[in-house]
């Protein structure tokens, strides 16, 4: 199982991740097969920046040095780096455009899990468009933007609105599915070297 390179400079690299392959290596002999370790087998100085859950495909950005590390950790951190995804969750959701704003801290007694916490969670905002709605299957396909950047973000959001993503096992989607249903599908960012406008896309595909 191997990501595609989709955008390669002396400064970048960007991937298009599969679903079921580790973002960075994880604990364990058997954990050791990356998306970060297949970038650094073809180029030594790429760094990761950023993660998406195993099960989530889609864009992940890397950076080439340790200084394009820290510059896009900053542009992360100032949500200077727009990200979308699509998924198809659960249920035909009625608006056509919307937010979620729910608190969000670790479920550490049920960890990886995250939960939402009106007392110690921290600020979590989810924007989401609908893009399509299956009545047979009952599901709706969405367009979502994590303003922010909390660990399963997405997933625990849309399941607190009752809205699970397909496929989701942690938070509710046990429906069979071949896959989590969540793909990382933009990333818009000014270029760390040049200060170009720069937009990646990846189809999803489901």
């Amino acid at each position: 199982m191997s990501p595609a390179f989709l955008f390669v400079d002396d400064h970048l690299v960007v991937l298009d991740k599969p679903a079921g392959l580790l973002s960075v290596p994880g604990r364990g002999a058997d954990k050791q097969e990356c998306a970060a370790r297949h970038a650094q087998q073809r180029f030594a100085d790429a760094l990761i920046v950023h993660r998406l859950d195993m099960a989530t495909s889609g864009l992940l950005l890397m950076a080439r040095g340790a200084d394009m590390q820290r510059r896009l950790s900053i542009a992360f951190a100032t949500r200077a780096v727009a990200k979308r995804y699509v998924a198809v969750v659960h249920g035909l959701v009625q608006a056509d455009s919307g937010e979620i704003d729910l608190p969000l801290a670790a479920d550490w007694p049920r960890r990886p899990r995250q939960k939402v916490d009106p007392v110690d969670g921290k600020p979590s905002l989810t924007r989401y468009r609908c893009l399509a709605h299956d009545a047979v299957a009952r599901t709706t396909r969405l367009l979502l933007e994590p303003v922010t950047g909390r660990s399963h973000q997405l997933r625990v959001h849309l399941a607190a609105v009752g809205h699970a993503i397909v496929g989701d096992t942690l938070y509710g989607g046990e429906t069979p599915a071949p896959r989590l249903m969540l793909h990382a599908s933009e990333l818009s960012l000014s270029h760390p070297a040049s200060g170009d406008n720069l937009r990646l896309t990846s189809a999803p595909p489901f």
